[in-house]
């Protein structure tokens, strides 16, 4: 089968390697679609904690949002031919076909017109769970920190949930286009604006009553517990850049803000939910599963996330097998 393999970081090279074969209780999926994450990124530049591991890592690694069609099945349910949100039971998910196990795969309806959408089910579910452990934002004052696809998630999903306020931030001008898009009430380039100052401006002194760091590097974080009024609730989303890094102690312990950190396979739980959104358009986000490129331009697909601000309305880029 084809394989997305990186011989040392910023490389990326194509090779064949053996097709799998399932275990009882396990499928085969063929993959149509394969979408990059924003937690690619630091295995694939080889910076932060991803320096320190050794080289060179498993082919596929750490792919995990995958659309497929089940070709062998070995588990009860999941007849061969059904179309379905896979989740690669070993986390190597940049190749042609994966293993899964029933709980992480979602069923997709049969004649869907656009697969390849749903891709964005798997991010959608680790906002599901996120969120499912936060409390209600009903009229509540909200800012998220970081606007890529993850970022720009959270943003339609608290305006949906009711939010009063959803106040966008990020360095990329292009993505505040996107935020708005998504229902923000307020963008901030953090390039031009002071974020603290802008936010107790937008909120007439009162700040944020729930604040979402997506984006895992200590100057986001910082600026995320910063906009937080007492007492309110900080979100810990993005993968962290390093093991250990600065952290804003003083600020969060004498606001008494409450933090709540998600990262986890958990949010299997939520794949059939996510895909379930996705069809009845409670949320709309297909229109961020932009580009789609072919497999053999996997390298630049790599390069063109890896650099956002150089590449315009570049978002959940997918490779097409």
């Amino acid at each position: 089968m084809r394989a997305i393999c990186f011989p040392a970081p910023r490389t990326v090279e194509l090779r064949d390697i053996p097709t799998p074969e399932p275990k009882e209780g396990e499928v085969l999926v063929r993959c149509t679609h394969v979408a990059l994450c924003g937690t690619n990124m630091g295995p694939y530049l080889g910076d932060g904690r991803w320096a320190r591991i050794p080289w060179p890592p498993p082919p596929g690694w750490l792919g995990h949002e995958n659309i497929g069609q089940i070709v062998k099945s070995r588990a009860a349910g999941w007849p061969e031919g059904t179309y379905v949100l896979a989740h690669p039971d070993d986390y190597n998910g940049f190749v042609e076909y994966i293993v899964s196990k029933p709980a992480g795969l979602a069923r997709l309806p049969e004649g869907i017109e656009d697969p390849g959408a749903m891709v964005v089910a798997q991010p959608l579910a680790t906002v599901l769970r996120a969120m499912a452990r936060t409390g209600p934002v009903i009229r509540q004052r909200c800012a998220v920190v970081g606007q890529g696809p993850m970022g720009l998630i959270f943003t339609q999903f608290l305006g949906r949930m009711g939010a009063s306020q959803v106040i966008a931030v990020d360095h990329v001008a292009w993505r505040l286009r996107w935020s708005k898009r998504y229902g923000a009430t307020a963008v901030i380039d953090s390039t031009r604006e002071n974020v603290v100052e802008r936010v107790k401006e937008l909120t007439d002194g009162q700040m944020v009553d729930f604040s979402v760091e997506a984006v895992g590097k200590p100057d986001a974080l910082l600026t995320a517990a910063q906009v937080v009024r007492r007492r309110g609730r900080l979100m810990l989303f993005g993968v962290p850049h390093d093991d250990f890094a600065p952290f804003p102690w003083w600020h969060i312990m004498a606001a008494e803000l409450e933090m709540i950190a998600s990262m986890g396979p958990e949010c299997m739980e939520y794949f059939q939910t996510a895909v379930d959104m996705l069809v009845r358009r409670d949320v709309d986000l297909a229109s961020m599963v932009t580009p789609r490129l072919p497999w053999d331009r996997a390298a630049e697909a790599f390069q063109m996330y890896a650099n956002p601000a150089n590449h315009e309305d570049c978002l959940k880029i997918t490779l097409v097998l």
